[in-house]
């Protein structure tokens, strides 16, 4: 039996339940796609306001020898266990602010808060899973992480960066180059000094698992880039990678940090201290990774939200980047779980004319600068309409390509990932309480498009796995698990080929599966 649990209590399935494929699982994929998003939405006789609030849920799915295995389990958090001892939410989270208790000393609580500047987050890691060295990490945007072991999905211990880097927020979509080194990116704020975003390295030998010390003691710092306003920093979920160069979109998507600071005075969650500035311009950085300078030339476009970038490469003497961007942030309005409890009809009523459809997008940054070209286009690249204008100033301003619309959480085979690439894969967004029942496939070259769908399903976020030895960017398999509205579908794991989107399997798991966020796979040779 199988219920979308959207705003549900979800139950964890902490033994590993041998799954029913149907189709053949290609005996090479072996490994464990291990993926993380909120499930458990109540406690007690409390609730959360918002479905990125909820308490996060591991799921693994191993495969081995043509079989799947599930397994999931409640990240064990310092979060979740306070909460599910007082058996009611005792801890903030983003769209839900848990308030003092009006009998305790408020006055000396307002005084801590105020010394500190920024308020000591949750650990509810729900949004990803990052590897750092050979650990792996339940995480979210905050300053904690959670290790875990990738089979058992156990907690193995607490992290803060904090500890080892000075950084009071961290995206938890790092990027990872050819040697396996893993690259991020974080904000410091006030508590620190001067107020920076701060991109940093931790190479792919720093784990010391005989003596328990963790990944991050290596951590190396890349470059600051200062804010472009001190008590609004941008907010950032991604960031973009090529083989010499981080970029970087400031967008006017801002973090009020005086909001921040004394939110829970104010009575406002900390969801309200983003605000979106329309009439402000979008600065995007371009930084050498290796000299950890930036690139003088200022780059910038109109007014954007950004979530998720695609990838990025170099071509020619130009940067290309591609993304998903909107024309405002009422998205994360969406998941309010007061919205996603309406009836479909109300739900589409409500935001048709409030949500902006996510765009694939096309940036290009000349690396250098024809003073004289033709209508002060400075793209010389043939296979793209994407612009750079010159500006009286000096700056340039970019005008993106519009590549594809409707899809959001992008993927795409990793091992072209800060190379020039063809194909992206991703779940269409509709204007419907559950907003992914299709998974597509487009192809950047020539615009073609294909889908996966299936009455009452509703797949997460695709996930490409390369076929041993393959040349072909798309040659492999996409694996995405499935949940149904129809309680005669149990929920599965849809390995589907990445070339022509046929279905080659499908493991049938009989236990409660929810929806989630991201994840990350785990070749087999990896977790021994």
């Amino acid at each position: 039996m199988s219920q979308l649990l959207i705003g549900k209590n979800g139950t964890e399935s902490p033994e590993p339940v041998k799954a029913e494929v149907t189709g053949c699982v290609p005996e090479w994929l072996q490994g464990t796609l291990l993926r993380n998003g909120p499930g458990l939405f109540k406690v007690g006789d409390t609730e959360y306001n918002h479905w990125f609030d909820g308490m996060a849920l591991i799921h693994s799915f191993t495969f081995k020898d043509g079989e799947v295995y599930y397994r999931s389990k409640f990240l064990r958090s310092d979060t979740f266990k306070k909460n599910t001892q007082a058996n009611k939410i005792v801890v903030s989270e983003f769209g839900t602010m848990i308030y003092p208790d009006p009998c305790k000393n408020i006055f000396s609580k307002a005084f801590s808060y105020l010394l500190a500047a920024i308020p000591d987050f949750t650990d509810n890691n729900l949004i990803n899973i990052i590897r750092y060295g050979e650990d792996y990490y339940a995480s979210s945007e905050v300053n904690y992480m959670n290790q875990i072991d990738p089979i058992t999905l156990d907690v193995i211990g607490k992290m803060n960066y904090r500890n080892h880097i000075a950084l009071n927020l961290a995206t938890a979509h790092p990027h990872y180059d050819d040697e396996g080194n893993t690259y991020n990116m974080g904000t410091a704020l006030m508590r620190f000094g001067m107020p920076n975003y701060v991109i940093f390295k931790v190479p792919v030998n720093a784990s010391d698992k005989e003596h328990k010390k963790p990944a991050l003691r290596k951590v190396k710092q890349v470059c600051n880039i200062p804010f472009r306003s001190t008590l609004f920093p941008s907010y950032f979920h991604s960031f973009g990678m090529t083989e010499n160069y981080i970029i970087f979109v400031e967008q006017p998507f801002k973090l009020d940090i005086v909001r921040l600071a004394t939110a829970i005075f104010r009575s406002v969650n900390w969801a309200s201290c983003l605000k979106y500035d329309k009439e402000d311009i979008t600065l995007i950085h371009l930084v050498d990774k290796k000299t950890g300078k930036a690139v003088s030339t200022k780059f910038y476009t109109d007014a954007l939200v950004v979530f998720h970038h695609i990838n990025a490469y170099e071509d020619d003497g130009h940067v290309v980047f591609d993304m998903i961007t909107y024309k405002d942030s009422n998205l994360y309005e969406m998941f309010y779980l007061v919205n996603l409890r309406k009836e479909t009809h109300e739900f589409i009523e409500t935001n048709k004319v409030n949500f902006s459809p996510p765009i694939c997008q096309r940036f290009v940054l000349p690396l250098t600068v024809d003073k004289d070209a033709p209508n002060g286009n400075v793209v010389r690249l043939k296979d793209t309409t994407a612009k750079a204008v010159m500006q009286r100033d000096g700056s340039l301003y970019c005008l993106p390509e519009t590549i594809f619309e409707g899809l959001e959480l992008p993927g795409m085979n990793y091992k072209f990932n800060g190379k020039k690439y063809r194909y992206f894969y991703g779940s269409r967004v509709e204007w419907t309480p559950h907003p992914n029942k299709v998974i597509g496939k487009v192809d950047i070259v020539t615009r073609k498009y294909i889908e996966w769908t299936e009455e009452d399903c509703y797949p997460s976020e695709p996930v490409f796995v390369a076929s041993p030895g393959a040349v072909e960017e798309d040659d492999g398999v996409i694996l995405s698990s499935v949940v149904s509205l129809n309680p005669k579908i149990s929920p599965f794991m849809l390995v589907l080929n990445a070339k022509t989107f046929e279905v080659i399997a499908r493991a049938s798991i009989d236990a409660s599966v929810h929806m989630d966020l991201h994840g990350h796979f785990i070749p087999t040779q990896s977790t021994n």
